[in-house]
């Protein structure tokens, strides 16, 4: 499942618009907006220093949240942000307001597992990481905070796709159409040299061997 949920305390914003969201970052805060569910926008400011360990540690965009408004908590899923692009300040953030039926589509990163149990990479393949995070659509108080692939008995040449990991009940892939690979287990050039050297001893071998039954005759 998601990470612990967390609480953060925002004050009501009457005005909008540019000036008075550099007016709330003079403050020390960080302008927002909550919206969805039906219901109207709600323009909000955040503590910066909240927001800012927030978004940093990590699990941000995956997290359902409370946001205390004046003592009216609003459960939300962050759903997009912007940094500031040279001193990566948080700058705004949206929320998407949470209802009991909604569902949300999210990036979820992918763990792997027993790389130590994949034989093929005991034989110096390696893991070829094609998606590091796949989007699921899912209900939003269920998101999981990541998916697991198992890399046991995994030979070199395979291909790991998304119907080989098992999903939590209500998580589908937004990519539904077909069986997309998530990763592969792949030779590495050290045994791809050592695959070539091989096969120029083995043809030497032989052209010396046809030279052999030419010189005989």
């Amino acid at each position: 499942m998601s990470n612990a949920s967390y609480e953060l305390k925002a004050e009501a914003r009457e005005q909008v618009g540019k000036g008075s969201a550099r007016e709330v970052r003079r403050n020390g805060k960080v302008p927002a907006v909550i919206y969805g569910d039906k219901q109207p926008p709600l323009a909000i400011a955040l503590s910066y220093k909240e927001i800012y360990y927030k978004i940093h540690g990590g699990g941000f965009l995956t997290t359902v949240a409370t946001i205390d408004v004046g003592g009216k908590k609003v459960q939300v899923l962050p759903k997009d942000y912007q940094l500031d692009p040279v001193r990566d300040f948080p700058m705004h953030v949206d929320f998407l307001r949470i209802g009991k039926d909604t569902e949300v589509n999210v990036n979820v990163p992918v763990h792997f597992i027993n790389e130590e149990k994949s034989p093929g990479l005991k034989r110096g393949g390696v893991l070829n990481i094609v998606r590091h995070e796949v989007e699921f659509h899912c209900p939003a108080n269920a998101i999981p905070e990541y998916i697991t692939v198992d890399l046991e008995g995994t030979e070199i040449g395979d291909s790991i796709h998304i119907s080989a990991v098992t999903l939590p009940e209500g998580v589908k892939p937004v990519i539904s159409d077909r069986d997309f690979t998530i990763a592969t287990v792949a030779g590495s050039s050290a045994m791809k040299s050592e695959a070539d050297e091989a096969a120029e001893d083995a043809a030497e071998v032989e052209e010396g061997g046809d030279e052999e039954e030419e010189t005989e005759e």
